[in-house]
């Protein structure tokens, strides 16, 4: 992704890839008969085309519609340097991103471009305000040649999606801008385990085929079966999501019957590396060790059809190879988010066989750095969009003293979360707008930092609506329902445990209840039940408790079904409507509101 000197460049791809060549030596004694003289695409004998060519194929997933740099610590990649420590490298931003993927094609006559979802959805205000219309635009212009759908392309339903992909204007907000047309997607959005309940027939297309010059490469795409869990009801009603091994090992044999061997998955599921680093070697000691999570075993049960995944959802980098059913390694990558990184990946395409040469497969993380020369069109496009946006975007909502961390933040909680749950608390505890004691908030949706420098004009220490809606993209309705103190407790415990133990879910917490967190333990064990207190008394099983959350969370989403029980339910108002109401409730230009001590969840690790 550098964009960095092509000298550099080629030193930080070298040093990424060096345990991946090692392999791959290790590995030519078991490449086909004929593939060790494949002289890298350059034929023998006169006139004869070349028996392999090398397929440069670029990747990138989780954009989330993030058009300007990130802000803040979201905006960072980690990078390992050779004394082993680490250094953060401000990244991202399509600007960038545009700049570098042109640069890494240049001198490669065969380059696909592939994403692994989530594109669009969760989308900072300069996107999300206009549908993501603005985020589909740049990603033609970009040359994307096809993505997988993530979760995030089911947030406002089936019908958006496919007006993204098939264009037209808005149903009640109409065209943005006069006299134009959204034209969609100009690069095929693959839905290959996604049905429709009725018809029992795919709602996107399951698979393309890229070609040229007689080089076939099918890209099959999923996203992770569990997406109802994770997206509003409302997004994904009338539609079935099936198993993503059974459902690409189909097609790669529709594929391979029609006579394309050669075959990339696109997967919006993902794992976790044992470093955030993104120059990380995960294939150390051995071949994909250094990666654990749902990817793992998606990837040992994918068929050797397919040659190379390429996957997203979980915001991780890696490169990493890992056996498949076969047991011969298989490369798997993830280029973190918010385009701060995209993956290089050379696959050898042997012309006589019409598949990928495995064993000669190279892949490397480079990074999107903002020292490089913006891209004048994607310039351009930012600032059509922001003219738009301007007049909402910008009106000041409320004063922060410094940083308050939300995304950035690895803590299980979180200084922004504590704001979030604190804003949501106080907007519906009047007996007319609920009665809550006590809202939670889910960490996967504070999707940004509130930062202190200012993003434009408005001024150090300004939050504008902009960054607000930044923060709460969502526009969750909130909801305050009746829990007893026993649901309570297993919604708390199911942070930790079921669905949720090999990747905990920290919900955010109000002021007023206090829990001892113990990560030595495992399961449902980890949460001490008797230090919950709300404002300091221990629940009591058998009560009742008013409790607030957004519509997801009440809709038993992020595997809290404990949370979908509540009874005796009131809708109130949006949660970025009561974010906004307690930015300007509790601080002003000369008392602006400070980070709030992390003190009410104590962690024991």
């Amino acid at each position: 992704m550098s964009a960095t000197p092509q000298k550099n460049r080629s030193a930080r791809r070298m040093l990424a890839a060096a345990a991946g060549l090692a392999t791959v030596g290790a590995l030519v004694a078991a490449m086909p008969a004929g593939a060790h003289d494949r002289g890298n695409g350059h034929g023998h004998g006169h006139g004869h085309k070349p028996r392999t060519v090398d397929v440069q194929l670029l990747s990138f997933n989780d954009l989330h519609g993030n058009l300007e740099p990130p802000a803040g610590s979201a905006g960072n990649v980690s990078e390992t340097q050779p004394d082993g420590t680490v250094k953060a490298i401000p990244a991202g931003g399509v600007e960038y991103l545009a700049t570098s993927l042109r640069t890494a094609r240049k001198g490669n006559p065969y380059s696909v471009t592939a994403a692994g979802g989530d594109m669009v959805g969760a989308s900072p205000l300069l996107s999300g305000l206009f549908h993501d219309e603005p985020t589909i635009e740049a990603l033609n212009k970009i040359d994307l040649d096809v993505s997988a759908v993530g979760n995030h392309e089911f947030d406002e339903g089936a019908t958006e999606l496919a007006r993204l992909q098939n264009g037209g204007c808005h149903p009640v907000e109409g065209c943005y801008e006069k006299g134009k047309k959204f034209k969609g997607a100009d690069f095929p959005y693959l839905a290959a385990n996604v049905t429709k309940e009725k018809t029992g027939k795919p709602l996107l297309k399951p698979y393309t085929v890229w070609k040229k010059n007689g080089v076939k490469i099918g890209f099959i795409g999923v996203t992770l079966e569990g997406t109802p869990d994770i997206v509003t009801a409302n997004g994904v009603k009338g539609l079935e999501f099936h198993d993503e091994v059974k459902t690409i090992n189909k097609y790669a044999k529709e594929l391979d019957r029609k006579g394309v061997k050669s075959i990339v998955a696109l997967i919006h599921e993902g794992g976790a590396p044992a470093s955030t680093s993104y120059n990380y070697d995960c294939d150390s000691p051995g071949a994909g060790d250094g990666i654990s999570g749902p990817i793992v075993d998606i990837a040992k049960g994918i068929t050797p059809k397919v040659d190379a995944l390429v996957t997203g959802h979980t915001h991780q980098a890696y490169v990493c190879t890992v056996p498949d059913p076969a047991g011969k390694p298989r490369m798997v990558t993830s280029a973190s988010s918010f385009g701060k990184l995209y993956t290089d990946t050379t696959l050898t395409y042997d012309r006589r066989t019409n598949d990928i040469v495995r064993t000669s497969v190279k892949s490397a993380n480079h990074v999107v750095t903002r020292d490089q020369p913006k891209a004048t069109d994607m310039t351009r496009l930012i600032e059509r969009w922001n003219k738009l946006a301007a007049p909402i975007a910008n009106r000041p909502q409320g004063w922060i003293s410094a940083d308050i961390n939300g995304r950035g933040s690895t803590a299980p909680e979180k200084p922004l979360g504590n704001v979030i749950a604190d804003a949501q608390l106080e907007g519906l505890a009047p007996a007319d707008k609920g009665g809550a004691e006590v809202a939670f908030m889910n960490p996967g949706g504070i999707r940004a930092d509130l930062v202190h420098k200012a993003s434009g004009s408005e001024g150090d220490g300004v939050v504008t609506y902009g960054e607000a809606f930044t923060v709460q993209p969502f526009t969750n309705m909130m909801n305050v329902v009746d829990l007893t103190g026993a649901q309570l407790v297993t919604a708390l415990q199911q942070q930790v445990s079921g669905s949720n133990e090999a990747s905990p879910k920290i919900l955010q917490v109000s002021k007023g209840l206090t829990y001892t967190l113990d990560l030595t333990k495992t399961g449902a064990a980890r949460v001490v039940t008797d230090t919950i207190k709300l404002n300091g008394a221990a629940i009591d099983p058998a009560k009742t408790y008013r409790v607030a959350m957004n519509e997801f969370l009440a809709g038993g989403g992020d595997g809290f079904a404990a949370l979908g029980q509540g009874t005796n339910k009131l809708v109130g108002a949006s949660d970025l409507d009561l974010f906004n109401a307690y930015l300007a409730a509790h601080s002003t230009a000369s008392a602006p509101l400070a980070p709030p001590a992390t003190d009410r969840i104590t962690v024991i690790q």
